[in-house]
């Protein structure tokens, strides 16, 4: 059959418009396509295998993950650490794999920027470690429960090791319907009312019984409560991922509320505590759901997790000495050094600062006076919640000036509903032990003018709460130095001018 001319003209020219933009087929493309596809759908399973909570974790892959994340969480701190400080960091400060480095190894830090960055990006690789644990323990024929062994200081390695060298003996498989029913308003309140309690007695147990701000307050209660919580929402029917963490911090701020309403703490330090507060609870209410999901074993182990949170607040009676951080700030002078000399002895009084610094409460520099000369001589030292007291251990005209802290205001004054609120942790958690301001002379009438102080933090976990420590104290040198800069700079115009 033949075409008349015009119509095979247009029959060409439709075929080539519907065509236009789409590959040539060539022999062997859908293979390839076929094989991309997979290769896609392989790499999605790689990554939920990782960190998600549905797929089996066996021994090779719990080891080959664990072993490289544990290199590159060191390689990438190390390299931060040594960048930003030059300090190279020894492996062996990397045995608590719950973090992938051991709280005490970033007591010495300084900057509190890079010690934030360090502290975001560890949370994938731990929540990486427990949820493949918690599924390697299943993998291992043994409950998912013994997973949360992770956790544990001191014994998490323990753990891992018995993990990783198991057979695959057991399933990760749901025991029952992955169904989503809508939660009930009874199981939300219940879970609500049993996360207060357990935040009360723990408070009562940690602060009033052992005196101790600690990991078990901070960590493991919210941890167990978002646990707990997971339980109740779901022990009836599985209830979705956003209803479960919901209800865990629904349950944390519920607490957060009734320790302000009885005056037990400020707003300001609850504030603080918020984010690792919601954090370990959104994390065991993620991990409690997924372990009920496939092990009905669920009461007993709640139970158990609730029960040793006393076992940890007693533990950390015996933690050690909080270790000395040093904050160190330094400003530049258009001044000789005797010059800024005569201004850090002769301190005037400084500038109010501004409204919002006032009204948050925290305490600020006012005033300082020295009273006598020399080593033995004594500082007073006026902030906005009273005077530091610094005897003088250093007197060295036109270079150091260091001095030891005998006594200080409280760090804060909080805020609340009530007139005077004063939680224990204003006492002694916070301690300045000593200070020095030192003097560099530049050449050609310039110096560099350095403070330091140095302090104890005694709560836990110390490299958290320094992040906020560091900042306020990096502030205060700030305003210091930058008073005595310009005292010292107008009184060097003053004799140029003459």
């Amino acid at each position: 059959m033949k075409l008349a001319p015009g119509r095979s003209v247009w029959l060409s020219s439709s075929i080539a418009k519907e065509h236009a933009g789409r590959p040539l087929w060539r022999p062997g493309s859908e293979d390839k396509e076929r094989e991309m596809a997979e290769r896609n759908e392989a790499q999605v399973v790689w990554w939920r295998r990782i960190f998600g909570m549905r797929a089996s974790v066996d021994r090779r892959l719990y080891v080959m993950v664990g072993v490289g994340l544990a290199l590159l969480k060191y390689a990438l701190d190390s390299a931060l650490v040594y960048v930003t400080s030059g300090e190279l960091w020894s492996p062996w400060a990397y045995l608590s794999p719950a973090l992938f480095v051991r709280a005490g190894a970033v007591d010495g830090l300084t900057s509190p920027t890079l010690m934030w960055a360090m502290a975001l990006y560890a949370l994938p690789f731990a929540w990486v470690g427990l949820s493949m644990s918690v599924r390697r323990a299943a993998d291992a024929g043994h409950s998912p429960w013994l997973g949360l062994g992770f956790l544990l200081p001191g014994l998490n390695m323990l753990f891992i090791l018995y993990l990783a060298s198991r057979p695959s003996r057991g399933s990760w498989e749901p025991g029952r319907s992955e169904e989503v029913v809508p939660a009930d308003l009874r199981s939300i309140l219940l879970s609500v009312i049993f996360g207060v309690g357990l935040t009360a007695a723990m408070f009562a147990l940690n602060i009033f019984g052992f005196q101790s701000y600690g990991w078990s307050l901070f960590f493991a209660t919210p941890f167990v409560i978002g646990v707990v919580c997971a339980y109740l929402i779901n022990r009836e029917a599985t209830r979705s991922m956003k209803t479960t963490v919901g209800a865990a911090w629904v349950s944390v701020l519920a607490s957060c509320a009734a320790i302000l309403l009885f005056a037990l703490e400020g707003i300001i330090c609850l504030v603080m505590a918020a984010p690792i507060t919601l954090i370990m609870s959104a994390a065991g209410a993620a991990l409690g759901r997924a372990v009920l999901l496939h092990s009905r074993r669920g009461r007993a182990a709640v139970v158990g997790l609730v029960l040793c949170l006393p076992f940890f607040s007693a533990v950390e009676r015996y933690a050690p000495e909080p270790p000395l951080i040093e904050v160190a700030t330094s400003v530049e002078v258009d001044a000789s050094p005797m010059q800024v000399w005569d201004k850090v002895i002769h301190f005037s009084e400084l500038a109010p600062p501004p409204a919002w610094v006032q009204m948050s409460g925290v305490a600020y520099p006012i005033r300082a006076e020295l009273k006598g000369e020399g080593v033995g001589a004594v500082r007073y030292c006026e902030f906005s919640t009273g005077p530091f007291v610094e005897p003088i251990t250093a007197w060295e005209p036109g270079r150091r000036l260091a001095f030891d802290v005998r006594a200080q205001p409280v760090p804060m004054e909080e805020w609340s509903p009530y007139k005077s609120v004063h939680p224990p942790h204003l006492d002694g958690y916070l301690q300045s032990k000593r200070g020095e301001f030192r003097l560099i002379d530049l050449g050609e009438g310039r110096t560099r003018l350095e403070g330091s102080t140095w302090y104890a933090i005694d709560m836990q976990p110390v490299g958290y709460w320094q992040l906020f420590a560091s900042a306020l104290i990096q502030q205060i040198h700030l305003r210091v130095l930058r008073h005595v800069k310009a005292e010292a700079e107008g009184a060097a115009q003053v004799a140029d001018a003459g």
